[in-house]
């Protein structure tokens, strides 16, 4: 039998991700009320866990809590998105560098297999499991260099970065480029051209800096 304690944190985790994901995804947009009594309705918890979560969710930069005024999904901050692409470039950069030497044949494969997902997904605009595609391709490059470790590090440091790639794909018809850019990388890859696979990923991941000039000027409250 769980302990009350256990069952509490087990629900406030089960919460922090189900919201995390949504404002990631943006299915919950900048500006959108968190009620906590819709919250508590909604996930059939007691509003402790609530509470936790939407702590949770302000540490990590995706909720702002006003006193006076309520619990809001926080804008996307673009002054950030530079240093993670920095961060993103540097150990990427040596996932991709360790993968273009000693990548095999299955290895190759494997993003192949995400590549055709890839396509199949973007002929059907599905943006959330493009997304999904998206990430698979470069934690296997990960995995294939043997730093599953970095990507695991990435993930918070790049979710204000996922935001606004959400938003690319639909608003600026990016999956195509995407598509592109990651042919690129993994052609590299299989040639085990170490250069050009470092270039690739450099280009790709600093594509994003533009496309979220455009957004913020097609969607200004979204950002500050």
């Amino acid at each position: 039998m769980r302990r009350p304690g256990i069952v509490r944190t087990t629900a406030a985790s089960a919460v922090y991700r189900e919201l995390h994901e949504a404002i990631v995804s943006m299915q919950l947009k900048p500006g959108n009320a968190l009620n906590e009594k819709v919250l508590t309705e909604r996930f059939g918890v007691s509003r402790t866990p609530v509470r936790e979560a939407l702590i949770r969710l302000v540490e990590d930069g995706l909720v702002n809590i006003y006193p006076q005024s309520g619990t809001f999904v926080a804008p996307i901050p673009i002054s950030l998105i530079p240093e993670a692409v920095v961060i993103r470039k540097a150990l990427e950069g040596a996932t991709v560098e360790m993968a273009a030497q000693c990548a095999n044949g299955d290895d190759v494969g494997k993003l192949d297999d995400i590549l055709a997902r890839q396509r199949f997904l973007a002929e059907r605009q599905d943006m959330n499991g493009f997304h999904e595609a998206d990430e698979a391709f470069h934690e296997a490059i990960a995995r294939i260099a043997n730093y599953s470790g970095i990507w695991n590090y990435l993930k918070p440091v790049k979710v204000q970065i996922d935001r606004a790639r959400r938003m690319t794909l639909p608003a600026l018809g990016r999956m195509d480029h995407v598509i592109g850019e990651h042919t690129v990388i993994r052609n590299a890859i299989a040639a085990h051209d170490v250069e050009a696979a470092c270039k690739a990923m450099r280009i790709h991941l600093g594509a994003v800096i533009p496309d979220v000039e455009q957004l913020r000027d097609a969607y200004p409250d979204w950002f500050i």
